[in-house]
């Protein structure tokens, strides 16, 4: 054994007190973390989950109102879900994709009943990154162009082609070695849109429509688009802008790619996201919801048009994991369970009750100067200034500029929440299984957080 190796021993052997000691620091000193300096991590040790609820080795309870990373839409540990992934366990395993299994075919008949149009053709991937990855991958194959037209202020994945996609500021590591034939374009939102709501579609479709003439439409594949906009700080369209685009996709030849991997199922109030804009795509990318988590599951859906062309030419696309039979048993109780429990209906009627609520925290806070939201996928953002409408924090802020919002987190979670806080935002988007008074318990929490950055506006 070497003398490092025997160094680590000797520190795991005297983890930290508290009941979860032993696991962080065995997850510290073998594990690394996303998205994260990997020195003085300081995560919650989570022993168990239900419902809404996560609780540490102390028995501390933590209100999840991120739905883990958006995507745990029915809540913790539905044991109708661990059910179901049992009996299939119990039948099949694995199958490699050549083959097919009851359970595939079930998955994808579901998933074709609840797409609008002609959307019918499903290709399981293994989460959101891999679908987007297809996605791409299939429109340059399809129409023969290179150029995927994508959002500044968006993120669709962490792998090199979905990075590469996003706009959002976790791709800047990695522009040198980045993708090609990506190109990016400004989408102003109403909050900081300086010259009326009423010029802001007719600035953007005209902007777009001029990125298309600029770059050439018989170069473009595809425009990729979120359903509805997540960690980027739920940004909205202007209204009317998705079916600009739609109809500029139509004219030129352009498919377009909605990414519903955290606006669908549910999450926005409707199956998917861009149904709030009254359009149908040409393919959808999913995950998340699909299967809430509890397995890796994702999935491209791609019109009958599109998969028609490789009904006598061979489709280039292959994943050793592609529609995994264990993780399509959870996805088909998933889909089940939304539509038993009404969860869709819920989210819509938990949404209008969150947007209410909060709109009494603007009275009594100064330093909210936004809240976006669509049915349980929400954002407040602080503001220094209302007038001005300075950001608490800005876009992509240094570790200086985090001091009030690292503030506000540390004291959520200290008050027994867990939710994302990025730059100036906080979000809000508990499980679809959230009621009233689980509401009122998780703004409570950011209400008295909140009151920290009320109180750095009056020391300035």
């Amino acid at each position: 054994m070497s003398t490092q190796t025997i160094s680590k021993v000797s520190e795991s052997e005297n983890p930290p007190s508290g009941g979860g000691g032993t696991v962080i620091q065995n997850n510290q000193d073998y594990t690394l973390f996303s998205w994260s300096k990997q020195k003085n991590t300081n995560p919650i040790a989570v022993k168990s989950a239900k419902g809404v609820y996560l609780y540490d080795y102390d028995g501390k309870r933590y209100i999840d109102f991120s739905s883990g990373l958006m995507n745990v839409n029915i809540g913790h540990a539905d044991q109708r879900v661990t059910a179901a992934v049992v009996k299939q366990m119990q039948e099949v395993t694995y199958v490699t994709p050549s083959c097919v299994t009851k359970v595939r075919g079930d998955l994808g008949k579901k998933l074709a009943e609840i797409c609008p149009g002609d959307l019918n053709k499903a290709f399981f991937t293994l989460c959101g990154a891999t679908s987007i990855e297809n996605a791409i991958k299939l429109a340059r194959l399809y129409t023969g162009r290179h150029k995927i037209l994508t959002r500044y202020q968006s993120y669709h994945g962490a792998s090199y082609g979905a990075i590469s996609a996003s706009g959002d500021p976790r791709r800047l590591p990695a522009d040198a070695q980045q993708a090609p034939n990506f190109v990016h374009f400004d989408l102003p939102y109403l909050y900081r849109w300086e010259y009326g709501e009423e010029n802001l579609l007719k600035e953007t479709a005209a902007s777009l429509e001029r990125l298309i003439t600029y770059e050439g439409p018989n170069n473009i594949a595809a425009i990729l688009l979120e359903g509805e906009s997540g960690s980027s700080g739920c940004l909205k369209y202007p209204v009317g802008y998705l079916k600009v685009v739609r109809e500029l996709c139509n004219r030129h030849g352009i498919l377009l790619i909605m990414d519903e991997v955290m606006s669908g199922f549910g999450r926005t109030g409707k199956w998917f996201g861009f149904q709030h804009h009254d359009i149908i795509p040409d393919m959808i990318c999913m995950a998340k919801g699909l299967t809430s988590g509890y397995l890796p599951l994702g999935c491209l859906m791609v019109s009958d048009k599109i998969a028609a062309k490789y009904d006598d030419a061979v489709l280039p696309l292959g994943l050793t994991y592609s529609a995994h039979p264990v993780s399509c048993a959870a996805a088909l109780e998933m889909l089940k369970i939304y539509e038993d429990d009404n969860l869709i209906q819920n989210a819509e009627a938990m949404g209008k009750y969150m947007e209410a609520q909060v709109e009494k925290l603007r009275q009594k806070h100064k330093s909210i100067g936004d809240f976006r939201n669509t049915g349980l996928l929400g954002c407040i953002e602080l503001v220094k200034d209302r007038k001005t409408k300075e950001p608490m924090a800005p876009f992509n802020a240094k570790p200086d500029e985090m001091a009030v919002m690292n503030k506000v987190a540390a004291k959520i979670k200290g008050l027994g929440m867990y939710t994302f806080v990025r730059w100036s935002y906080i979000f809000v988007a508990p499980p679809l299984i959230i009621t009233k008074e689980q509401i009122d318990e998780g703004l409570a929490i950011i209400s008295e957080a909140i009151s920290i950055a009320d109180g750095e506006m009056e020391h300035r």
